[in-house]
């Protein structure tokens, strides 16, 4: 098969790119018309606006990126805000969701999230391309990850956008062949792609030989954990406690702990948009009548009845920007009848998630374990994606290979860029990503 255009998908769970790639023209990020202009980052929202008057009364009309956020914003019509559903893909527990008349799989939220992209898109993309290569984790988000049912479900997905069947290619390994371009020398070398939903990690062996590439794959680890969780350990900490978390209610001649359970799903974005159920705004409506502080319940409530998780999103995306960039930040948040007044600190932060800097530590001790390979045996390690930027997951690496040994590149495009040039290779075998089972 001669390859002459390919694309690749980096559907992300909190932003997507994807990037075309023509033979004799390198490769280049496609850029996206939306409300504030061209960009080459289409943020993995949409929304479902319920429009009630005008031309297009009677009709649900849908809504992706930064039009999602533009709608959610300013509509004057019921919406359904959903992010981070990539975190759905390979759960067995989600089967769909009910948005005003109609139930959406997950297929179905990713079919139509890939065609407004490419709607989007518009003349950047002129013509469907000989291949189409899509990103995937190493491991999808999950207790009990079913691998096989997220990829019959991206496969759907894929279908439902217009797209040919996609090759799946690992995310890391994306970024790999990215870094490669520019190494001057062999190399084997470590890529840590950390995304919104999931930490992957991939090993492989670069050798240069009469100016072409050679890649041998070593290993691949990964876990369903990245900055989602930082920010869930923001929210844990922080809003929980003010919305009822560790307070008490009394039934009949009992004085009961609050249920965490409704915490723990207010704080994962992808399980956010499913608290405002009939069933369990009801529930919440007898706890705050048996509360002991019922007016933290009513913020809650509050909260949940009136879509507010979007803008709490951006109070805690910011503040963990902040804490990247200083040691402390203030963090004001006015959001309906919760008023939030406090420093954060960069200490009191990492503390948050030192549970979770523990468990990317072990893994990659693991892969390096599984492939008998020493920190001293790694040339290169090249670290992506918007969780890369953190201090305190550089470190990690910094402390154990060396800070001379830490390479960088395009934060959030990098994986886009690989996966478009695996699809110029004449055979992508070597690079497709076996379904476990």
């Amino acid at each position: 098969m001669t390859v002459r255009t390919a694309i690749g998908v980096d559907f992300g769970t909190t932003n997507t790119v994807i990037a075309l790639a023509e033979e004799g023209e390198g490769v280049r990020a496609v850029p996206f018309a939306q409300p504030d202009g061209l960009s080459d980052i289409f943020r993995s929202v949409l929304a479902f606006e319920n429009v009630t008057a005008g031309e297009r009364r009677g009709t649900v009309v849908s809504h992706a990126a930064s039009a999602a956020i533009q709608a959610f914003l300013t509509t004057a019509f019921e919406l359904r805000l959903i992010q981070s559903f990539k975190s759905h893909a390979a759960s067995r527990i989600f089967h769909d969701t009910r948005i005003f008349t109609r139930r959406w799989r997950f297929e179905d939220l990713l079919g139509e999230f890939l065609r407004l992209a490419l709607e989007s898109a518009g003349e950047a993309l002129p013509a469907p391309p000989d291949r189409v290569v899509a990103g995937r984790p190493v491991a999808f988000v999950g207790a009990q990850p079913d691998e096989r049912l997220a990829i019959r479900r991206y496969d759907a997905g894929y279908r439902q956008a217009g797209l040919a069947a996609p090759s799946y290619v690992y995310e890391p390994v994306g970024a790999a062949f990215w870094y490669a371009q520019r190494l001057e020398r062999d190399a084997t070398v470590l890529v840590g792609d950390f995304g919104g939903g999931t930490s992957d990690f991939s090993l492989i062996r670069f050798e240069r030989n009469a100016g072409t590439v050679r890649a041998t794959p070593i290993g691949y680890a990964g876990l369903g954990l990245a900055g989602d969780a930082f920010d869930y350990r923001i929210i844990d900490a922080v809003i929980a406690p003010a919305l009822g978390k560790g307070s008490s209610y009394r039934s009949m001649d009992k004085i009961l702990p609050m249920p965490v359970h409704f915490y723990g799903n207010f704080a994962k974005w992808h399980q956010l948009a499913l608290l405002k159920s009939r069933e369990t705004i009801a529930e919440l409506e007898e706890l705050e009548r048996a509360a002991l502080e019922p007016e933290k319940i009513a913020t809650f409530l509050d909260i949940v009845r009136n879509d507010r998780g979007f803008a709490l999103y951006q109070a805690i995306s910011d503040a963990k920007v902040a804490l990247s960039r200083e040691e402390a930040t203030e963090f004001r948040l006015r959001l309906g009848r919760l008023s939030l007044d406090r420093t954060l600190t960069r200490g009191e932060f990492e503390g948050w998630i030192a549970a979770d800097l523990a468990r990317i530590h072990a893994t990659v001790t693991g892969l390096l374990a599984e492939r008998r390979l020493d920190a001293a045996e790694i040339d290169t390690v090249f670290l992506t994606g918007g969780t890369a930027q953190i201090p305190a997951v550089r470190r990690l690496f910094e402390e154990r290979f060396g800070a001379e040994r830490i390479g960088e590149g395009d934060h959030f495009q990098s994986v886009a860029y690989g996966l478009a040039l695996v699809g110029l290779e004449e055979d992508v075998s070597p690079w497709v990503a076996v379904v476990a089972g």
